[in-house]
């Protein structure tokens, strides 16, 4: 059976209700991008030493433990680690005043990285292309400066004619 349409749902939001924030405080928050970046750093990279049994860490030959599965800092990393869809969802749950304090922190980091990156002669490309794209105030432009100068290198000299052509009847009135 039909209903009244005075007893039918709204789909209209009532105040209070939908989706429960993600996050009860930035505190929890903050936790969960610190546990971003320490992932983004990598870890040693171990093996077992076969006398022992015990895993050690390999070095380089310069010495310096040698680090695997880094990844580079990313906006939309962030977002996926912080449990949203998208790095458009990230963007707007920045809305929240509670929130917005600590997701520009943790997106001033990536940029940072990301900054670092045009000193780079590796990662100079995506690094230009990542802070143009999600990054305020920063722009790629390129300046294109023509000059045409004449056969001895004066100026360009144009000339024209330009006719009018008018109706039989409207030419008695040109004076």
């Amino acid at each position: 059976m039909n209903k009244p349409k005075s007893e039918k749902r709204s789909n209209k939001r009532k105040p209070g209700y939908g989706a429960p924030p993600k996050y009860e405080s930035p505190e929890e928050m903050q936790k969960k991008i610190d546990a971003y970046f320490e992932s983004c750093k990598g870890h040693v990279l171990e093996i077992e030493n076969p006398e022992t049994g015990e895993k050690e860490p390999v070095y380089d030959k310069s010495g310096q433990p040698v680090l695997v599965d880094i990844k580079p800092p990313t906006i939309t990393g962030l977002a996926l680690a912080l449990g949203f869809t998208s790095r458009q969802a990230l963007l707007n749950y920045q809305a929240k005043k509670d929130f917005v304090d600590t997701i520009i922190k943790a997106k001033s980091r990536v940029e940072e990285y990301t900054e670092t990156r045009l000193f780079d002669r590796d990662g100079v490309n995506g690094a230009k292309f990542s802070l143009a794209n999600n990054f305020k105030g920063w722009s790629e432009k390129q300046e294109v400066k023509q000059e045409l100068t004449g056969r001895d290198g004066g100026a360009v000299k144009t000339e024209g004619t330009v006719q009018i052509y008018l109706p039989d009847n409207q030419r008695d009135n040109v004076e």
